[in-house]
């Protein structure tokens, strides 16, 4: 049996995908997929090679085993999660904007995701899943624990369980914490206990759009003010660079590929996931930030939440690229053309 290295804890959803775009009541079919912070940043690592766990809860129901066959399929061991016979799978619906005359069409270009995940199975996870045998065996062999602000904020009894995760004593286990602000499911909670969450943790990532909505400044070095306890601090601004900032202040900063867009979803995530692998590899903190950028844009390549990186001679030549290298790099649905190489 292969040794669980990494942990990640988290709400998955099911995913309903228009068949077309328009708003939701023009729209006669859907299709159905899977997806969540935690679970994308748990596949993606098991992509990665790094053996993952995804620990939650999920209703007894179509949804929920979907949702476990899929990440079974990933490689991703969810061994110990728990199926909850009252409570349902968490949902939710993408919408689509479309250049159709339908007043509450959202326009070309533009699209939103419809919550429905309001006293969902994963929303009953309290600090009891700690005397759990199956979590607490992950738990104490798992060199990363990856938690998220999403989790925190879904009930009172996930925010016991975020603040219980976060004092347990650690040992050799990094803990990980990823904002993943989501204005709506703070709508109701408090906000304010994101600091001290965030600042609990040995790895902390953001990026600087939502860490200015959340916590009032996107600017790296005052976000390392702002969280002066965590090991390192990992800002992204979307499409330009990514910089992780140590306890000193010291700055490392690595400009993002250029990446023909397919779809935007799961970016962060996958960022986060090539990040921690780095991490885990013990590569230095520009090699570290070049995997997230890399498995970044596999994701924007992919017309899902999740995507292939190149073969491995070419990711190990574009980590030790250099500047003018990495910079002449372009990804996109063909793959990756770069002076180092090319492939997909």
């Amino acid at each position: 049996m292969t040794t669980v290295e990494a942990v990640c804890l988290g709400e998955s959803m099911a995913v309903l995908l228009p068949d077309r775009p328009g708003p939701l009541e023009a729209v006669d079919g859907f299709r159905s997929r899977v997806g969540g912070a935690e679970s994308n940043v748990a596949c993606a690592l098991a992509g990665l090679g790094v053996p993952t766990a995804w620990l939650s809860r999920v209703g007894a129901d179509g949804f929920g085993r979907r949702l476990l066959a899929e990440l079974t399929a990933h490689g991703v061991d969810t061994s110990a999660v728990a199926l909850d016979p009252l409570r349902p799978t968490g949902l939710y619906v993408k919408e689509v904007g479309s250049h159709g005359p339908h007043p509450r069409d959202l326009g070309p270009g533009q699209s939103r995701l419809h919550y429905y995940r309001a006293g969902s199975a994963a929303a009953a996870l309290g600090p009891e899943l700690l005397a759990e045998p199956a979590a607490a065996t992950l738990l104490a062999g798992a060199r990363l624990l990856h938690l998220s602000g999403i989790t925190a904020a879904l009930s009172d009894s996930c925010l016991a369980l975020v603040r219980a995760l976060l004092a347990a004593p650690r040992a050799e286990r990094l803990v990980s914490f990823d904002l993943n602000w989501r204005p709506a499911l703070w709508q109701h909670r408090d906000p304010a206990v994101l600091p001290a969450l965030l600042d609990a943790a040995d790895l902390v990532l953001l990026g600087a759009d939502e860490a200015d909505a959340a916590l009032g400044t996107g600017d790296p070095q005052a976000l390392r003010a702002l969280l002066p306890s965590p090991a390192t601090v990992v800002v992204k601004e979307a499409g330009r660079q990514a910089s992780a900032i140590g306890p000193d202040g010291q700055q490392v900063s690595e400009p993002a590929l250029r990446v023909e867009v397919v779809e935007p979803t799961g970016a962060g995530d996958a960022f986060a996931a090539g990040y921690l692998a780095g991490t885990l590899r013990g590569l230095d903190q520009r090699r570290r930030l070049r995997l997230g950028h890399l498995a970044a844009a596999t994701a924007l390549t992919s017309p899902g939440d999740q995507g292939a990186l190149p073969p491995p001679k070419l990711v190990a030549a574009l980590l030790e690229a250099t500047d003018a290298q990495w910079a002449a790099t372009r990804v996109g649905p063909a793959g990756v053309q770069s002076p180092v190489g090319g492939g997909r």
